[in-house]
């Protein structure tokens, strides 16, 4: 049986039954977060080397990109996205502009608000200085506008794809 850490294959399908019930449900269930993390660490390795390997401008995220991209660029219009500074993008008043922009993903993007990692320089790998948790939505519309403009276009020359 294939092992994933301390937790098993069976482990972590029954895992993820669990995860679609209410938080409300949850009291800091180790189990839980063991699978949510490895979840979330998964999710950074299949995107990275992704990265790595095809051209970002050709990536298809979701069914949903042109409208994400497109609507993000309408409500963000001038927001930088090579480098994210987590201090200002967590703030109270991005805040207030991002959680209208998530909800309407609510219904057409799955889990769009399950916690996702998101590299903060678009020139570097996922490490622990260069990872902010995000939602999933966010992630997608900040690395959707990276692969578009061009700024994910390095990584393919400056990463080698990671043996998964």
């Amino acid at each position: 049986m294939t092992q994933f850490g301390n937790v098993t294959a069976d482990q972590l399908l029954t895992g993820s039954s669990v995860l679609s019930k209410p938080a409300e449900e949850f009291e800091n269930d180790q189990s839980v977060e063991a699978i949510w993390t490895m979840e979330v660490i998964e999710h950074t390795e299949v995107y990275f080397n992704l990265l790595c390997s095809v051209d970002p401008k050709h990536l298809k995220l979701t069914p949903h990109d042109d409208h994400i991209y497109k609507t993000f660029r309408e409500t963000f219009p001038n927001l930088k996205v090579d480098k994210i500074i987590e201090d200002e993008f967590k703030s109270e008043e991005e805040k207030q502009k991002w959680r209208p922009f998530c909800e309407q993903f609510k219904d057409t993007v799955e889990d769009y608000n399950f916690g996702t990692l998101l590299r903060a320089d678009c020139e570097g790998e996922y490490s622990e200085e260069n990872s902010i948790l995000t939602t999933r939505i966010q992630f997608y519309a900040i690395e959707l506008a990276r692969n578009r403009e061009g700024l994910n276009d390095g990584i393919r020359s400056k990463y080698k794809k990671n043996k998964s």
